[in-house]
């Protein structure tokens, strides 16, 4: 039994895709596709009118809150700037561009996939319009060796004429 959990607790520990000291149950940046899809919904969410205005009325509040209560009451004072609301506002640059990149990289990846497969579709189209325009022309030819409407008339009408020719002599034969 020991000598079971050991081999399973070393061949936990043999992963090679980490350093040993810095392995961690956070998993949230452990899967690159979770990562993209968090940066995509990041991104998806700074492109929107409502954050826009969200945003707009979050700075304006701060502004007129540190600007309108008296000095002990302002945790952003005035006299200094607004260096705090400069300071977040500077952080949220800083970890937005980073996510709106690799949403356009994953966008970008995607594109690729979705032009590879409609150049693989637009093969197979092109394939199958040349395999029916052989057919077309393999019918073509075909009926061009059919009899046509008016050559079985035309053969019709001579065997015809043929038979009442016969006809005709066998009648006369009998007369005589």
């Amino acid at each position: 039994m020991a000598r079971d959990s050991f081999r399973r607790s070393s061949r936990a520990e043999a992963r090679l895709d980490s350093p040993k000291g810095l392995r961690s149950n956070f998993t949230l940046f452990q899967s690159r596709d979770r990562m993209g899809r968090f940066s995509e919904a990041f991104a998806r969410a700074m492109g929107t009118p409502w954050f826009l205005v969200g945003m707009t009325a979050v700075v304006v509040l701060w502004l007129v809150y540190n600007s309108t209560v008296p000095e002990g009451a302002q945790f952003d004072p005035r006299a200094t700037n607004f260096t705090l609301l400069t300071l977040i506002l500077s952080l949220q640059a800083s970890y937005a561009a980073p996510m709106i990149l690799l949403a356009q990289n994953r966008q970008d990846d995607r594109d690729r996939v979705q032009i590879e497969q409609d150049r693989q579709r637009a093969e197979r189209n092109l394939n199958d319009t040349e395999y029916l325009a052989r057919e077309v022309v393999a019918l073509r030819l075909a009926l061009q060796d059919l009899a046509s409407k008016d050559f079985i008339r035309a053969e019709l009408r001579s065997l015809l004429e043929e038979l009442d020719r016969n006809d005709h002599h066998r009648d006369d034969e009998r007369r005589e």
